[in-house]
């Protein structure tokens, strides 16, 4: 098939590896988000698709929003027979919908119809699933609610963040997503409705999502840092300014710890939870490069009877 890929982060550069590299079939353009401001500078750059996409050769489209007629005009022209999406980050008009033959076909990183949204990885570790996955669907103008064409199951390990979760099922799912393109032209995969029970959903984490409540379990506390990280990053307050937290870990014979009570040793930095304590590892203060717990409590002197959070 003539295919026109949509995706925008480094999370999609795998699957349109693997599309370029099955050469079966044609990868005739991409679609990603326009350059965006990034680093110190805030100069504009392209996306790790567009640099993909450019290293191979390919046309890169980058539309202001994709119901734009320029980029629609450009679309028919090329007349792909389908899209696949791996996390291109816009809506997709109907107008836009209807020009591939076989339509525009995501790759989504969850079991559907759990986790419909743009976090699903986050919140499938911050509600604690222990088996999660990707499926392929047909999109159409509901969210994630298209028929599936097939899944892959991936499990969630006690320490993964959502970086590391989303890494696996990025590369896990490439194939999927090749599999899914070879079936379509084969005739051999038939999507299959989603079932209107079991749907949850996923929407973006945001910056006061990630805040660290310390009154909370210590699960809850531990599911969060992971969820959260990379981005946007779990944070707590350290008197009067964010501080980061990147990696803990569960300290379950410490229960002498109030809620959001600090504990500072030689080589140890403990906060007390709703139920036991955990044991921060790595943090980063605010302004300031990450660093192990046990070097930040060393250079702040944390004192008795000082506390984390609001």
């Amino acid at each position: 098939m003539k295919l026109v890929f949509a995706g925008t982060p480094e999370v999609a550069v795998p699957a349109l590896d693997a599309l370029i590299a099955s050469g079966r079939h044609e990868v005739a353009a991409v679609v990603t988000r326009p350059d965006a401001p990034a680093g110190r500078g805030r100069r504009l750059v392209a996306s790790p698709v567009a640099e993909r996409a450019e290293e191979a050769g390919i046309e890169v489209l980058k539309p202001n929003r994709p119901r734009d007629e320029e980029f629609l005009a450009r679309l028919r022209e090329i007349g792909p027979d389908c899209c696949p999406v791996v996390a291109y980050g816009a809506l997709l008009p109907k107008v836009a919908l209807d020009v591939p033959t076989r339509g525009w076909v995501n790759l989504h990183f969850s079991l559907l119809p759990a986790w419909r949204g743009a976090a699903p990885v986050q919140h499938a570790i911050m509600a604690g699933d222990q088996i999660t996955g990707a499926s392929t669907f047909l999109i159409e103008e509901g969210l994630d609610s298209g028929p599936v064409f097939g899944t892959i199951t991936e499990e969630v390990r006690p320490t993964d963040t959502s970086g590391d979760l989303l890494t696996r099922l990025a590369f896990a799912g490439s194939g999927l997503l090749e599999a899914t393109m070879d079936g379509i032209e084969d005739g051999t995969l038939v999507a299959v409705p989603q079932p209107a029970d079991g749907i949850s959903l996923a929407p973006k984490i945001t910056v006061e999502d990630a805040q660290i409540d310390w009154a909370a379990p210590a699960m809850r506390v531990d599911r969060v840092v992971r969820g959260c990280t990379p981005a946007p990053g779990a944070w707590t307050v350290f008197r009067g300014e964010r501080l980061k937290l990147i990696a803990a870990a569960l300290v379950p014979e410490r229960t002498d710890l109030a809620p959001g009570a600090l504990e500072a040793g030689k080589n140890n930095v403990y906060v007390g939870t709703g139920s036991h304590a955990v044991e921060l590892l790595w943090v980063q203060p605010q302004g300031k490069k990450p660093m192990k717990a046990a070097d930040w409590a060393r250079g702040v002197r944390i004192t008795a009877g000082e506390r984390v959070g609001a």
